[in-house]
């Protein structure tokens, strides 16, 4: 197939860390252009920079390549940008995706729910508790207002060829001598990245609308997590690495996802932490 006769597919935050596994599988099947702000580590391919907060921007762009396909990766969760990001940069990729009457694939949170009553399935009421949750919540209603659109709800994300940003802080700080805790009363689905993309594409061109849990199915506290992601990347400086439980009315405590709708509607598997890294040796 030509690449003039290829679905156009459009990544916004290809410099993020799903944006870079994601990104080039995508370039592989389609023809695919992808977005970044401030730092692009791909480096190749069709890349514009863009800020998701100038409307005129997005529009243009938008409007220029003529997506088929979006899939809206860029985001924020800290900086005192971090709401704008999130609710301007949605507001206007939405707008801009009813302009070229593009299907619009969100990527969203588990922490839109309040972590009271696990298991969430996609039916559930969001009830965020911080201002990071909040924003994702909105997002996702600006996204719903257009009927082509799929969200995907998913968890902490991780790989085992780039060290994610979590672990990779969790590492600087400990080889610092720095304190780090882990907290063994936060519960989630963590996901690894090749799953989460690999959903992401089988949704291009699925039929499937409306929200979807996309995570791993082992459900486990952040504590276990971390420690499972150390002992990969092989960090031994463990003196200054605590465990115990978040304060209260920081996170939500147990966001375990129902991935039902998902393994029903997806030929994507969703292993968890445990089966994945059983196919792959220790660093």
């Amino acid at each position: 197939m030509s690449l003039k006769n290829k679905l156009r597919l459009l990544i916004t935050g290809g410099s993020s860390y799903l944006g870079q596994h994601l990104t080039p599988q995508a370039t592989a099947v389609y023809d695919t252009l992808y977005t970044y702000f401030q730092h692009d580590p791909l480096n190749s391919g069709q890349r514009e920079r863009l800020d998701l907060r100038d409307e005129t921007a997005v529009l243009r762009l938008i409007t220029d390549f003529r997506p088929d396909v979006i899939i809206h990766t860029a985001g924020s969760n800290r900086g005192a940008d971090m709401a704008a990001v999130i609710r301007l940069g949605t507001r206007h990729i939405t707008q801009a995706a009813q302009q070229v009457n593009a299907r619009l694939i969100h990527l969203s949170s588990d922490v839109v729910f309040r972590g009271d009553a696990p298991p969430y399935a996609e039916t559930a009421v969001p009830s965020p508790i911080n201002a990071y949750g909040r924003a994702k919540t909105d997002a996702e209603a600006i996204v719903q207002s257009y009927p082509h659109h799929v969200i995907i709800r998913t968890s902490l994300i991780y790989g085992l060829d780039v060290m994610d940003h979590g672990t990779a802080w969790m590492a600087q700080a400990l080889r610092a001598g720095q304190p780090v805790t882990l907290f063994t009363n936060q519960i989630r689905n963590p996901v690894w990245v090749e799953t989460l993309s690999q959903a992401c594409l089988e949704l291009v061109d699925h039929p499937f609308t409306g929200v979807l849990h996309v995570a791993g199915r082992q459900v486990m506290s952040r504590a276990d997590f971390g420690l499972r992601l150390l002992d990969y990347w092989d960090i031994r400086e463990r003196d200054t690495l605590f465990m115990g439980p978040t304060g209260a009315g920081e996170w939500p405590l147990n966001c375990e996802l129902d991935l039902r709708l998902a393994t029903a509607v997806l030929r994507t598997p969703l292993p968890g932490v445990d089966e994945v890294l059983a196919g792959f040796p220790l660093r």
